[in-house]
């Protein structure tokens, strides 16, 4: 399904805490404007902070996107580019909080710019995590009160 978006990833860590998109404009992702579509930027965004922290946090943990927003800047009429970062502070603070409450929200945002750094759009992403047997109860609880 990545493939559609058209995007490329163009570096990743080996521990995944950087991952590094590119989206060149083309026939594929052309609005009638003849800028990139907005939905091909965001669609090309949506998965990667999710996959990021599946991967990074691992079996004990569950990670689930649970909204988006895009805020277009302007017009993006050549290749794109975007960046997403997680420190190894910023996941140690999700684990304490994780062995506080047993889950949270985590609000990360990114750009995507050109070569030179200039602001095409902004991406907001709020990713639910928990703690993994925590969260079957809570599903388990649920499903009990809906019989």
């Amino acid at each position: 399904m990545y493939r559609r978006t058209t995007a490329k990833l163009i570096e990743v860590s080996e521990d995944l805490h950087y991952v590094r998109i590119k989206i060149p404009l083309n026939w594929k992702n052309r609005n009638y404007a003849g800028s990139i579509f907005g939905g091909s930027m965001l669609s090309a965004t949506d998965p990667i902070y999710m996959v990021q922290l599946i991967h990074i946090l691992g079996d004990d943990f569950v990670v689930w996107d649970k909204s988006a927003t895009i805020k277009y800047k302007r017009p993006a009429k050549e290749t794109v580019y975007c960046e997403f970062i997680f420190s190894i502070e910023e996941i140690e603070s999700i684990k304490q909080s994780i062995l506080k409450k047993n889950e949270m929200e985590l609000l990360k945002s990114t750009h995507l710019t050109n070569a030179r750094n200039e602001v095409f759009a902004e991406v907001s992403k709020i990713i639910y995590i928990a703690d993994k047997s925590f969260y079957k109860k809570k599903m388990k609880h649920r499903q009990q009160a809906l019989k």
